[in-house]
């Protein structure tokens, strides 16, 4: 049996179970292209191997590895094995690269769960490391950066306190004041059926001062600014200039973690009393709309319900949450992959991480605050 397509040259010869398909001519894609019926015409039926024979053959390029490639994938549908040797050394290394689409992936064997634990238990104990010698390099680098032995540039520092602070000041009064001013129309409906109206102000100074200003504050900041610093650093492992920065020998955590860890960590503690200030102002507006309460009668009730205790467990809160915040944002952008996918994934991890990360610290907070009689 031959045939021949135009400008190429096949022949076929059948020994048994063997056919022998033999090359001649030029093959030249720009001349001629793949006839799709001649793999139909090689495997015919009885056929259960294909050898070659390339001593005729002149010149060749992509024509002759897409004839190849084509008859390859239709053998291993008809479970027809292919026999390469008598291709030239260049076609059977360019085929190797080519995976065959017809080949199904094999099978993994199922993980059991014991070693899904192993894995995962390995995994925590290998991110938990991480995380530690990221912490400890926060308290030496730290230290060192206020003594001003640091490499970190003082004008990074100063933009990323910016970016942590006074471009946050919207969100974060717009947000407290609303709450502030939640809170004081729930006391106000619910504290008016008792004849209690007057604890209005007390109790909305002290959730916003205990509570709310900490805890709003973090998760707008875990939103805005932490989901910023894991895409920011995650897009610059993708761009390779991290790789860029340690090949100069730049210290990557001075110039990249510190600043944003200092910032956020120093700007959280303002944000909070702002936060405090503003949550006040909205629950005074409720109140003073509901229960025609004057400014400064809502304020002298306020600052008598408030201790200096409950400041400072607030203030120690909002210092927590930054350090926890910036720590976990840095962190997932740097074991994050290089791809733009990646870099999308890193915000969306470092924001979820952030704010589940806030609420269990809140709660211990919370905890050891009700053990501690505050």
């Amino acid at each position: 049996m031959t045939g021949s397509v135009t400008g190429l040259g096949w022949s076929v010869g059948v020994s048994g179970a063997t056919s022998t398909i033999t090359l001649s001519g030029d093959w030249v894609a720009r001349v001629s292209g793949v006839d799709p019926r001649a793999a139909a015409q090689i495997l015919r039926p009885g056929v259960g191997r294909l050898a070659f024979d390339a001593g005729g053959l002149g010149h060749w390029d992509s024509a002759l590895i897409a004839f190849l490639a084509n008859l390859r994938e239709a053998a291993n549908a008809a479970g027809v094995t292919i026999d390469e040797i008598g291709l030239p050394p260049h076609a059977r290394r360019l085929l190797a690269l080519m995976a065959p689409s017809a080949a199904k992936a094999p099978s993994l064997p199922g993980v059991s769960l014991v070693d899904r634990t192993g894995l995962a238990v390995i995994h925590a104990f290998e991110e938990s490391s991480e995380v530690l010698a990221l912490v400890g390099n926060i308290c030496l680098r730290g230290a060192a950066a206020l003594r001003g032995h640091a490499s970190m540039r003082t004008s990074d520092l100063i933009i990323c306190m910016f970016n942590a602070g006074a471009a946050a000041l919207p969100i974060v009064t717009v947000v407290n004041l609303l709450v502030g001013g939640i809170l004081a129309f729930i006391a106000a409906t619910e504290l008016r059926q008792f004849g209690a109206s007057g604890y209005v102000a007390s109790l909305v100074g002290v959730g916003m001062v205990r509570e709310m200003a900490a805890l709003m504050t973090a998760i707008i900041m875990a939103g805005r600014t932490g989901g910023a610093y894991a895409a920011n650093i995650a897009a610059m492992q993708g761009d390779e200039e991290i790789d860029a920065l340690r090949s100069f020998g730049i210290p990557v955590f001075d110039y990249l973690i510190l600043p944003r860890i200092l910032a956020m960590t120093a700007m959280m503690p303002i944000l909070y009393l702002y936060g405090c200030a503003t949550g006040v102002v909205g629950g005074m507006a409720v109140a003073g709309a509901t229960l025609n309460v004057t400014p400064t009668s809502f304020l002298v009730a306020t600052q008598a319900s408030l201790s200096i205790t409950q400041l400072g467990l607030g203030f120690c809160k909002s210092i927590a949450f930054g350090l926890a915040i910036s720590v976990v944002a840095c962190r997932v952008g740097l074991r994050a992959g290089r791809s733009t996918d990646d870099v999308g994934k890193a915000a969306t991890s470092a924001v979820v991480a952030s704010i589940v990360g806030v609420l269990a610290l809140d709660a211990l907070f919370d905890l050891c605050a009700n053990l501690l009689g505050i």
